[in-house]
This record gives C-alpha cells, structure tokens and sequence, in this order.
C-alpha cells in the first residue's frame, strides 16, 4: 500500500518550520471544512498529515521510515498549539475512531472557535440607530437654486424624560452585575473531546456592560420611543434625479444614548410640462407658423425662471431646426455654470384656410413654378 506524502497534502517542503505547517493547517483546515462546504475526506487527511508533522517525535519517524507505527507520539493536543482534550496517550484519529463514533458537529464549534471562522462571540454596538431611506419629490424649478425642504418622520426619536439614557430621572445607572461591565460572559463547552471556555454576549445586559437601576417610565429603559420628527433637509442647485442626500444624525435615534443612523434623500424630479432635462441642458419645442419660418421673425420663448425672453427666427427656417439660448439651463451641480436652453422650431401647417388665404397661397405656388 503506497505511503501517504503528509508534506504533498499540506503543501509544504520537507525542511518547512513547525510555524509554516501550522499556518498551512490551518488555511487547508478553513478551506476543506465540511461545514464550510468543504470536502470531508479532504479534511480528514490534512488533519491526519498535521497530527504527524506537527509532531516532533511522529514527524522524525515518517521522515526515516514513511510512516509511523502504532502508539508513536503525542496526543490530539499536539496539533493545536498546547490545548489539551485529554490525557497523554488518548489522543483521538480521525482515520481509525479507536471504539466511538465522533461527531463532526463538536469539532465544527471547535474550529469556529479557536480558528476564527464560523460563529464568533464579540461584544456587539447594540445602541446605534438604524439609517432610514425615504424619497423626496421636487419641481424641476426647485433645481435651479439651492433651497430647504421639510420633511415629517414617524420614527424612533429621543426619549424626552430620559433624555436618552433610558433610567428614570434622578435615578442611577450602574454597571452590569454579571459582566462586570465588560458586555460579554464566559461560557464553558462541552464536547466529546473535552470542556473549553469561550466568550459570549453577557444575556443579562445584551453586551452593553450597564443596567439602569430604575428603567425610564416612558421608553422602559431603551432611551427612545417612536414619535415624528420634522426634518429641514439642503436642497443644493443643480440636483438631478436618483441623486442622493446624506442627513447625518437624522436616521432612528440610538438605544440609551446610542449613535443616531443617517438619513438618506433620494432626489425625484417631477416631469414638467414644457421642459426636459438632459444633464445640465433644458430642451422644448415651440410652434410657428409657415410666414414666420419663410420670412424670419423675433419671438417670445418661455424659460423655466417664467420670464419670456425673445427668440431670433432666421428666414427660410425648416421645421424641427433647433436654436440654442446660452446660460438658461440648469446650474452644474458640482462646478460652476450653467447649462443650456434649446428650442426646436415646429413649423405648423394651417389645417382651415380663408379664400384669400388660398389664393396667396395659390399665387406663391405659381411663383415658384
């Protein structure tokens, strides 16, 4: 039967130190783990290969014979740093089970927790608020100069008795009994290798190491209850469609004085009647009539300010012809300037005509003729 090479399966050289196996180890180990969707037979073997190379007396023996014999070495221990699961001599192969079944659920929360990976129990920031999202609809003309809106929020606001400290007034708050103010407890593991210590989040202050000695009347000690909030948010010039505001502070208020989310303003541009927009440029259409485009003439154009400015038609203008009218755009939102206004000229063609309408008409038909 061909001899396994423990070097090949961790990926290291024969000459490599005990610190470059273990760190091998314990990649492969995060890698091939079953419960990370990994290959259990795959991890059987690295496991196997580290349990001998990380063994200076195992290790030495493979290196002469190509294998170890029964009962050479240490204990399962060995292969992680010092931590002991049982005694001298009962260490535990995962390729001959020795009388029992091991479950790989244990070994599972053994790599979460000494590894790093998997589920880890640290102290979490349980008081900051959370961030809201909300639309905000304006004109197209509220775009051309930078203005203030307001806004009403039904939310989590600051607890006005407390004032956010989530114990009633005159009261005090003291520190946590059980973590003694750390936020996380120990907690002892049992598995079928041993008893091991870990930390977890302290369940009688939820990890935040305080307990008001009399909770608020009002919020029942969280520090803020639900309520509206008028909010003035900062329209800048120039602001388009789907663009977004941050209102720092302005999201759900934090839990017992906690850190306040953010408010976040989606900017909605209601279409207008005669203008559209492209980037910072406004584009409209305007009618008229067949003299006006044969001739030339000056016009009154609307812009979006309301003011009617006068429009120069050239003579012999065809329909669809666009003219431009600098600086009557939208302000740039994030530079200088202004955009433009373009006007698409539509020559309208009389649908009724008068007798001597036609007979104008007839006259100049013969005159090109």
């Amino acid at each position: 039967m061909m001899q396994k090479d423990y070097y090949k399966i961790l990926g290291v050289a024969r000459n490599a130190s005990p610190e470059d196996i273990k760190k091998a180890f314990h990649r492969l180990a995060h890698k091939h783990h079953p419960h990370k969707g990994g290959n259990e037979k795959k991890f059987k073997e690295i496991n196997e290969a580290y349990q001998v190379l990380s063994n200076k007396e195992k290790r030495a023996q493979y290196d002469q014979f190509g294998r170890v014999s029964e009962g050479g070495g240490s204990d399962f221990a060995s292969g992680f740093g010092g931590y002991s699961w049982g005694k001298t001599g009962e260490g535990f192969d995962f390729t001959q089970s020795k009388g029992f079944e091991f479950d790989l659920e244990d070994l599972g929360e053994i790599f979460e927790d000494f590894f790093g990976f998997g589920k880890t129990a640290t102290r979490k920031d349980f008081k900051t608020g959370k961030d809201i999202e909300v639309d905000l609809e304006i004109s197209l003309q509220d775009t051309l100069k930078g203005q203030e809106k307001e806004i009403s929020l039904y939310k989590m606001v600051l607890c006005s008795r407390c004032q956010g400290k989530g114990a009633e007034p005159g009261t005090t708050i003291n520190e946590c009994f059980s973590c003694r103010g750390i936020g996380n407890v120990k907690q002892i593991k049992r598995t079928l290798l041993g008893s091991f210590t870990i930390d977890t989040v302290c369940p009688e202050c939820k990890g935040e190491g305080q307990k008001p000695e009399k909770p608020c009347n009002v919020c029942k000690g969280e520090g803020r209850v639900r309520g509206t909030d008028n909010i003035r948010i900062f329209v800048p010039a120039g602001v388009d469609s789907n663009q977004v505001i941050k209102i720092e502070g302005k999201g759900e208020a934090g839990k017992k004085g906690g850190k306040p989310g953010d408010l976040y303003a989606r900017i909605l541009i209601k279409p207008h009647p005669i203008f559209k927009r492209k980037g910072d440029d406004l584009y409209a259409s305007l009618p008229i009539s067949f003299p006006q485009a044969a001739l030339g003439d000056e016009i009154e154009t609307p812009t979006l300010e309301g003011i009617k400015i006068l429009l120069k038609v050239p003579s012999g203008t065809e329909s669809g012809k666009i003219l431009r009218i600098s600086g009557k755009g939208v302000p740039r939102f994030s530079g200088a300037g202004i955009g433009n206004l373009y006007i698409q000229l539509i020559v309208k063609t009389p649908k009724k005509l008068t007798k001597k309408q036609k007979e104008l008409l007839e006259k100049l038909k013969e005159e090109e003729l």
